[in-house]
């Protein structure tokens, strides 16, 4: 069954400040309050779900935690930011923070993707950023949705150096991962262009474009399996998400192929929570993060 999409046109609540969120105001044009989605989404937490990951890296596989954290916020069409106050001009906003953490051998990896999507998702997402730390150095890639999609690269190799990158406005796949979220049957299917996650492109000294995708959503029992392959990368993500909303993600698995050997990385759902984290972050606040198995 289709989720229809909400258009709200003032502040929702306002997260990780300093602002009172009981202080924020919504105005809601085509859904009604009391809605599933509004019960759930605007209520003043934020939902974060632990993985059990198996990272692909260096031809073996590592063992590692990922988090994907997501909450509502106000967000700035033009500076591209989050709001700090309430303005007639904010924008509404999923934002997907998802982060990973596993060792390679001796040294760490540190991994977060940001994106940061209109809850009327008939439009693209507003703002995309990814960075990776690891003894080796860090890599950051930031997207501003304005004309076009305006692309800042900062990396320490060589081959993969600094680069601003200009690029027509075809779907990101960071951005599915938050349509997933408000309505998983609003995603096209079929044969089309694709801009593929930045921690793939960034990760394998892949050239930032977009490929050509095959992109595909399948019901199985209260399951969705939705999936995007680029065949010229060797490369297929897929996510299985909860039919009924909120459409919670239960796994993912992503395989390519490199100097002939498939690749495969894989994330098991440990649990998820609601909560306002951002009031959390005193010494004793770590029982939710034993409950999330971190």
């Amino acid at each position: 069954m289709k989720i229809s999409i909400p258009i709200i046109t003032s502040l929702l609540f306002i997260f990780c400040s300093n602002i009172d969120a009981n202080k924020s105001v919504s105005k809601i044009n085509s859904i009604k309050k009391g809605s599933k989605f509004n019960e759930y989404w605007y209520k003043g937490k934020a939902e974060i779900t632990s993985y059990k990951l198996t990272q692909a890296r260096y031809g073996g596989v590592y063992e590692g935690t990922a988090v994907n954290i997501y909450v509502t916020e106000d967000f700035l069409p033009v500076k591209q930011v989050k709001a700090d106050s309430r303005n007639a001009k904010n924008i509404p906003i999923l934002k997907l923070n998802s982060t990973k953490k596993f060792t390679t051998g001796i040294y760490p990896y540190s991994i977060m993707t940001s994106t940061f999507s209109p809850i009327d998702i008939k439009k693209q997402a507003i703002k995309a950023s990814f960075s990776a730390q690891e003894w080796c150095g860090n890599t950051f890639i930031q997207l501003n949705n304005k004309d076009t999609f305006e692309i800042d690269f900062h990396s320490y190799f060589e081959s993969n150096s600094d680069k601003k990158v200009s690029l027509k406005k075809d779907p990101l796949e960071n951005d599915f991962w938050n349509m997933l979220r408000i309505n998983p049957y609003s995603i096209k299917k079929g044969r089309y262009k694709v801009i593929p996650s930045f921690e793939f492109l960034a990760l394998n000294h892949q050239k930032i474009k977009a490929y050509d995708a095959e992109v595909n959503l399948i019901e199985k029992g209260k399951f969705i399996n939705f999936s995007v392959y680029y065949p010229t990368l060797k490369r297929k993500i897929t996510i299985k998400l909860i039919k009924d909303f909120p459409h919670t993600i239960e796994s993912w698995e992503e395989t390519y192929t490199k100097r002939g050997k498939k690749r495969t990385t894989k994330a098991e759902k440990i649990k998820t929570i609601l909560s306002p984290y951002w009031n959390k972050n005193g010494v004793k606040d770590t029982k939710e993060r034993h409950e999330l198995g971190l």
